[in-house]
């Protein structure tokens, strides 16, 4: 990963951060900490997630849904609020990091390690915890905008955008505030001593306008798993994806992300380091099932949203516009690409009662799906496109395959024509066409979520030509007859070198 990132992974982390909030008086109580950016280090300036600053607004988490709310002063939280960033420095040893054997700093949850133990991870000490003050509670209304479209009304009973994992104990008070602050972030001033003054000299920063990375392309996250809690382990940790999907400035990525990184900074390649995001919420759940990828707010119009609100307070906030980082690469404005690849155009959402996944389209009236997704044969679902225009057709299963199967698949019939949608060309040759469920160990009953099987659409070929020229299902029926070796695979097994004998 080193060698594709290089630069841009230095970059990632000498800009990433944990932030902390407590009460005066009670410094370790409260769970509320999150990842951060690093836009200055000298003066200290700091962008991170707004969601810890909600216990401690004066007029409740209400002020941050109300009409017009685009952005709140420093004052709009309790004078009890006490902030602390804590960051990695940027002088480096001769290993690439800092000098190896110095001890770091531990929250208290790691106080078993001996103090003058070095830091367990990389070696690495940590600035102490530096006092800040909370200059601006910030929203970005395009980001409110695009998700009131797609995740508002009646579809957001279905989804849960928390920090909190499903089992855990969250009242529903708790949930509307952490929804509520969403999108909302925070500019935070660090007070430095004349020693870190001195001392803090970072790499200026750059933000990649809106619409400059195209969808696919490869995205580096830098956030703090479990915020504050034992930093010396988790600060900046790294995961890689790619740019999901777009709308607006609400972008999605399946770069595996944690709680407590909210707030932290999304990277590109290209041009090296440059800001593309800020993680907007780690996990989200739909209808009781996690969905492992990762909601962003843009950088671009977040600073745009920055500096318009810095220019209406005092003349001394007013000042910090000029250190927000510029935009640089693809001039600001420039559209969308609206046509993606030909294997992103033809990719379609399918909805069978309460069970969604992905399929292709192969034909104006066909799609190929998982049979986990759509089970059972005669069963009705619904099929969603995105490209070029969003339409939603219904369809019924005409085949699945059986359980115990390898090859999970189902094919769907549409009622209507998926105008306007490029159908795919089928490989002559092996080409990944399906991903299926996760591999699972028959034996043990253990699942590698990380680890999938992909089936040659050169093996579903013939039976989907042969269906859609005469309806005949009996190719497709073939399919449940897979051959041993492919069940034994299946089965994470290995082969028998020879028949087992009876014991009579």
């Amino acid at each position: 990963m080193r060698r594709q990132w290089g630069s841009a992974m230095r970059a990632a982390e000498q800009a990433g951060c944990v932030v902390s909030a407590s009460r005066a008086g009670q410094p370790e109580a409260g769970p509320w900490s999150c990842s951060g950016v690093i836009l200055s280090r000298s003066p200290g300036l700091v962008l991170c997630h707004g969601g810890i600053f909600v216990p401690f607004l004066r007029a409740g988490s209400e002020v941050l849904t109300a009409a017009g709310a685009l952005f709140l002063p420093g004052d709009s939280c309790s004078d009890d609020l006490r902030l602390h960033v804590q960051w990695a420095p940027t002088a480096a040893g001769p290993g690439g990091g800092a000098e190896r054997g110095r001890p770091g700093l531990c929250t208290p949850q790691c106080a078993s390690l001996e103090p003058s133990s070095p830091a367990p991870s990389r070696g690495r000490p940590l600035q102490p915890r530096l006092p800040a003050e909370l200059l601006l509670l910030l929203s970005c209304p395009a980001f409110w905008a695009h998700f009131a479209r797609l995740f508002g009304d009646e579809a957001a009973e279905q989804w849960r955008f928390s920090s909190a994992a499903r089992d855990d104990e969250v009242s529903e008070d708790e949930e509307a505030d952490q929804l509520r602050a969403l999108g909302w972030f925070a500019l935070l001033g660090v007070r430095l001593g004349q020693e870190e003054v001195e001392e803090e000299r970072g790499p200026a920063m750059a933000v990649s306008p809106l619409g400059a990375v195209p969808k696919g392309a490869p995205l580096l996250v830098c956030g703090s798993p479990f915020g504050a809690f034992c930093p010396d382990i988790f600060l900046n940790t790294l995961s890689c994806g790619v740019l999901s999907n777009v709308a607006g400035p609400l972008l999605l990525t399946d770069a595996r992300c944690l709680p407590g990184t909210e707030g932290g900074g999304v990277f590109t390649a290209r041009p090296a380091g440059a800001l593309v995001a800020l993680v907007a919420a780690p996990l989200c759940w739909k209808a009781g099932e996690w969905v492992g990828f990762t909601l962003l707010c843009a950088a671009a119009p977040l600073f745009r949203a920055a500096r318009d609100a810095l220019r209406r307070l005092p003349p001394s906030a007013a000042a910090l516009a000029a250190l927000l980082p510029p935009e640089v690469g693809v001039p600001w404005g420039l559209p969308l690409r609206d046509s993606g690849p030909l294997w992103a155009a033809a990719a379609v959402l399918v909805e069978c009662g309460t069970v969604w996944g992905s399929g292709v389209a192969v034909a104006p009236r066909l799609v190929v799906t998982c049979r986990h997704v759509s089970p059972r044969e005669a069963a009705r679902v619904l099929v969603r496109s995105t490209t070029p225009k969003s339409v939603a057709i219904w369809g019924r299963v005409v085949f699945a395959t059986q359980e115990t199967c390898p090859y999970d698949i189902a094919v769907v019939s549409l009622e209507e024509d998926l105008d306007d949608v490029p159908i795919p060309v089928p490989a002559e040759h092996f080409h990944e066409g399906i991903i299926t469920s996760n591999t699972r160990d028959n034996n043990t009953g253990a699942t590698y979520p990380h680890l999938n099987f992909s089936i040659p659409i050169t093996v579903l070929q013939p039976a989907l030509r042969q269906y859609s020229q005469t309806h005949d299902l009996g190719g497709l029926r073939e399919l449940d007859r897979a051959a041993e070796p492919v069940r034994v695979v299946w089965r994470l097994q290995r082969p028998l070198a020879e028949a087992p004998r009876s014991k009579l």
